[in-house]
């Protein structure tokens, strides 16, 4: 019998390193993209059954359609804009070199997952009317120089990093960790900025300009895209934080841990004390509580800390989390009886308030302590993304107006998008049984019923807010 001697390899601990930290990168980029059903299902429970396949279509295109986009153009844009508003200046061909750099294609990919969330976020807010041609040429835009340019102008070395004109005459940088404002908020505003354009769905408002409740189909569908998305932000926030750590190679394993527990914790807690939060709102509001407005809360925790997570305090992330959830009901009721704004899914009020909220009170709760420069820079980057991304959607929506018209016909509305735009019906079983304004079971319709309109909202029926002692519409 012969025998083998086994001679072991030598393997460079850095190669495994950077091998593990490619996996790494592609797991937390899966993560994230896990998101895209939540936000489907999310939206799709809130319209009516006559427009599901219409939300489901627009979410496919938002990935489908943006990735394209985005790795064509848009991963470009964000270096030429970076290296534009700051002294370090921009060459177009090394902007646009990752195309052709397979090296460079899974960075690519964890920068696309971010850029369709920023996307995706704005179906919500023009539901149930927009022309879908119209939408495309947004979803196209968004994808492939709206949020370029902001992150262009914050993640990619621009205006407001502390390389960045703003940043260097300030000292300091803009801070947010995994969008807030970069990718949430500048959704948010779009979203808010297309539902004004496209204005309310019919009957939304009465000839007094009161609100009037029109239920989605499933608060189901509603409750189970919100958990879903909740799941994809650990991706988000800690893969982040990870992915960060693993670029710099520092600290050791200790630093590493002490890292990712803080983010993964601060990521928790913003999520619960929004949740509550909301509730104790939204109760003392309708009279009930309400799982769909905790859903909204959760959410909403969850966008104000995401810019905050690694920066500030176990406390402080409770705190923000909480702030964000106690600020989306009135948030919401400002956008729609002050502002008559018909934002379907409340997109603003969840994305673009609870970020903008949440990233500019970062250096009140910092671990580092409280700076007054950080706190102005922080309101500084707000505005300018804020400024940005309102002026951007307008002049792209005007244009799709323009060309295709923002809004569908009275009678494609009345009948559903999901049959005047493709032709199809997500529940064919039940035509028949619908009702006239298409809604095939609101959730809780015999006792007056949630309105199923905002990121995992609700609104109540008038006669229920007055029972309950709340204001009425």
């Amino acid at each position: 019998m012969g025998w083998a001697v086994v001679i072991p390899l030598q393997v460079d601990p850095s190669v495994i390193a950077q091998g593990v930290n490619y996996v790494w990168i592609l797991v937390v980029s899966f993560l994230i993209f896990f998101m895209q059903p939540g936000f489907a299902l999310l939206e799709a429970g809130q319209v009516r059954a006559k427009n599901v396949g219409n939300v489901l279509m627009k979410n496919m295109t938002d990935w489908a359609l943006g990735v394209l986009v985005y790795f064509l153009v848009g991963a470009g844009v964000a270096t030429i804009v970076g290296g534009l508003t700051s002294p370090g200046g921009f060459d177009v061909a090394a902007a646009f070199s990752y195309i052709g750099d397979s090296g460079a294609w899974i960075d690519w990919l964890f920068g696309a997952v971010f850029a369709m969330t920023a996307a995706t976020i704005v179906s919500g807010a023009v539901a149930e009317r927009m022309d879908f041609r119209a939408y495309i040429v947004f979803a196209a835009t968004i994808t492939g120089f709206i949020y370029p340019v902001v992150q262009g102008l914050t993640w990619s070395g621009g205006l407001l990093s502390s390389g960045g004109y703003i940043g260097a005459a300030l000292g300091v940088g803009y801070l947010d960790f995994a969008g807030a404002t970069v990718v949430h908020m500048c959704g948010g505003v779009a979203g808010l900025v297309g539902a004004k354009m496209v204005g309310p769905r019919k009957g939304r408002f009465d000839s007094n300009g009161n609100s009037q409740p029109i239920p989605g189909h499933s608060m189901l569908l509603a409750v189970l895209g919100t958990l879903i998305l909740a799941f994809g932000w650990y991706g988000f926030n800690v893969g982040t934080q990870a992915t960060v750590l693993a670029a710099t190679d520092s600290g050791g394993l200790e630093f590493m841990g002490a890292a990712l527990g803080r983010v993964a914790l601060v990521t928790t807690l913003g999520m619960g004390a929004g949740a509550v939060a909301a509730m104790i709102v939204s109760t003392s509001y309708q009279g009930k509580p309400d799982p769909l407005w905790m859903a909204n809360g959760l959410l909403a925790g969850l966008v104000a800390v995401t810019g905050a997570v690694p920066h500030v305090t176990w406390w402080g992330g409770l705190v923000l989390g909480a702030l964000g959830g106690a600020i989306v009901l009135p948030a919401y009721r400002w956008t729609v009886d002050s502002l008559k704004i018909d934002d379907v899914c409340g997109v603003f009020a969840v994305h673009g308030v609870a970020g903008a909220v949440g990233t500019a009170l970062i250096p009140v709760f910092a671990v580092s302590g409280f700076s007054g420069t950080q706190l102005v820079m922080q309101v500084v980057g707000v505005v300018v993304i804020a400024a940005w991304t309102i002026i951007a959607s307008a002049v792209v929506f005007a244009i799709a107006d323009a060309v295709f018209g923002l809004r569908v016909s009275e009678e494609e509305e009345e009948e559903g998008l999901d049959a005047g735009e493709h032709g199809v019906s997500v529940y064919p079983e039940f035509v028949g049984d619908a009702g006239p304004d298409g809604a095939l079971g609101s959730p809780t319709a015999t006792d007056g019923g949630s309105d199923v309109r905002t990121d995992g909202g609700v609104e109540r029926d008038e006669t229920v807010v007055e029972a309950n002692g709340g204001d009425s519409q």
